[in-house]
């Protein structure tokens, strides 16, 4: 019997409405949860002079480093200041930072951040002067030189002044200029390794069985919670590049500890989907302590010879205790009925951060607290 055409395109439509209505939302694909061996990047500094501020540089007599940096400069341009006494504002001495991206090549640019270090007041409308870029090992790979954007400013007077944003630091887009390149040859290598920017052993093992899965054959393993060892089949034509352009597109739902994050400075309280709690009762009491002070003048009578008016300290405390009741929150609740029992309480968020202690203390929270 043979299918006719309309059937195929039924069931197409339906293979179509199963794979929507999948929950793909909560999978992440493998670009976003991993990092490729090799593929990173490398941070630079560097020290130089910030030249052509209008009065808003370093005091020479205060820094000493920017006078010796200044004239060891102009000697290099044969201008001889060794007796000379500089007296000028308009150069700082500055910190250069910038990133040498993954496979840069020479001539290829990246952005720097230039920072002063100085007592200077800001870096608005300096210029920064080429300055060599090393990396840890002490080699020279780039050379920084531009004009500084500045984002805060400083307006000052006599008698006040303004300051908005940071005037002692600023960015030169494209200022740094790519002098040397990190060979790595990332396409004929047979075996590379992903890092899980998250460790965990079943987000591990579930990007290993993606790959596999796609690939057909066992390609990939989880060698520890944080990293995936991929092996290039023996059938694949292509390339390391080829095949990692391939399966970083693959989905995989990552799995991650219970875990509850606290910052006591601002008051928030993060919570992961995983966390638990067994059954516990709580009781939230608020003590409140008012003190006020109302001092009374006391006078001498009116037809008395001798007195003074003194004033009398009189202070007024006052305690309030509001009345706490007992909440209870069963056990092996989710997120949101945890959530919904904690605002129950009727608590501030400083509060709930104590509540969430003691229930941990009390064992009956099985999550970890991780306090910033």
């Amino acid at each position: 019997m043979r299918a006719r055409p309309y059937t195929f395109a039924i069931l197409a439509a339906l293979a179509g409405l199963l794979l929507l209505a999948t929950p793909v939302e909560a999978n992440s694909r493998i670009k976003d949860i991993t990092d490729v061996e090799g593929v990173r990047e490398n941070q630079l500094v560097g020290y130089g002079l910030v030249v052509g501020l209008d009065g808003s540089g370093d005091s020479l007599r205060n820094a000493a480093f920017t006078r010796q940096s200044l004239s060891a400069m102009l000697e290099r341009f044969d201008v001889n200041t060794r007796d000379a006494t500089l007296n000028t504002r308009n150069t700082a001495a500055v910190i250069i930072t910038a990133h040498l991206p993954a496979f840069a090549t020479q001539g290829s640019r990246a952005d720097v951040t230039v920072s002063a270090i100085g007592d200077a007041d800001s870096l608005q409308g300096g210029t920064l002067i080429a300055t060599a870029l090393i990396g840890a090992d002490g080699q020279v790979y780039a050379v920084a030189q531009g004009q500084v954007a500045v984002g805060g400013f400083q307006a000052q007077g006599d008698a006040a002044s303004v300051t908005r944003g940071v005037p002692t630091s600023g960015r030169i887009a494209n200022g740094a200029l790519i002098e040397r390149e990190l060979r790595f040859d990332l396409a004929n290598r047979s075996a590379i390794r992903l890092a899980l920017r998250n460790p965990d052993f079943t987000t591990a093992t579930r990007t290993a069985d993606s790959i596999n899965a796609y690939l057909g054959t066992d390609a990939a393993r989880a060698a520890d919670p944080a990293t995936v060892v991929l092996t290039r089949p023996d059938f694949y034509t292509g390339d390391m590049v080829a095949l990692l352009s391939e399966i970083e597109q693959l989905r995989v739902e990552p799995d991650l500890p219970a875990r509850v994050v606290i910052d006591e400075a601002t008051g928030t309280i993060v919570m992961g989907e995983n966390v638990r709690v067994s059954t516990v009762a709580i009781a939230q009491g608020n003590l409140t302590i008012s003190v006020t002070e109302s001092p009374i003048a006391s006078q001498p009578n009116p037809f008395a010879r001798e007195g003074e008016t003194e004033v009398l300290p009189r202070t007024n405390v006052q305690v309030t205790e509001d009345a706490a009741q007992l909440g209870v929150l069963d056990t092996g609740v989710s997120l949101s009925d945890l959530v919904d029992g904690l605002n129950a309480l009727g608590v501030s968020p400083r509060d709930m951060i104590a509540i969430l202690q003691s229930i941990k203390a009390a064992g009956a929270l099985q999550a970890e607290i991780e306090v910033l």
